[in-house]
């Protein structure tokens, strides 16, 4: 069986919502991307911001490595949709490692300022810097960002987001703002 490396930034680095979507996921490293910053400015089909990887001279985007297997490969394509263009050769940096390691990843076709993303969906990205204990800073930066209350909460999205939380059970009731201000 062969796999590929496969960088997360987004959503997608809660193993829980990862592996819903390719079960043969597995958690590497932690990692970074250099000269890059992650933002919420691309449009999701629900309207709102989704995670989004844009070069930032500078700046460091941390996420996670998984390998997956190539049989899944295009069922992670269909899950970021047409408004993200896959990237094969992606280079990121594991702290530990010597030199770049070679990773897929997703960025957005197009870009839209004014987007905010919807709690659950900020909240996800969040339980995921911290099941893999990203930086604290870092992980902080994310939690403070500017959201939306999901004006659908019976959205599907948003009642399958509740339900990864729950089983991942992370720790977010007790430090998460409510009331969508940055």
């Amino acid at each position: 069986m062969t796999t590929f490396h496969y960088f997360a930034y987004g959503s997608n680095m809660l193993v829980e919502r990862l592996a819903a979507r390719c079960p043969s996921a597995r958690r590497l490293d932690v990692v970074v991307a250099a000269d890059h910053t992650v933002n919420f400015l691309k449009r999701g089909t629900d309207g709102s911001g989704k995670a989004g990887l844009v070069r930032a001279k500078g700046e460091r985007v941390f996420g996670v490595l998984f390998e997956i297997t190539k049989a899944e490969r295009e069922a992670l394509d269909r899950y970021e949709g047409p408004g993200y263009h896959r990237v094969d050769d992606f280079q990121i940096v594991a702290p530990h490692a010597s030199k770049p390691i070679v990773a897929a990843t997703y960025v957005p076709r197009a870009t839209e300022l004014g987007l905010r993303p919807y709690d659950w969906y900020l909240q996800l990205v969040v339980a995921g810097c911290e099941q893999s204990m990203l930086p604290d800073d870092y992980t902080d930066r994310l939690r403070r960002m500017a959201f939306v209350v999901d004006p659908e909460p019976a959205r599907s999205a948003a009642r399958e987001a509740r339900a990864i939380l729950s089983r991942c059970q992370t720790n977010l009731v007790s430090t998460w703002r409510t009331d969508g201000s940055s």
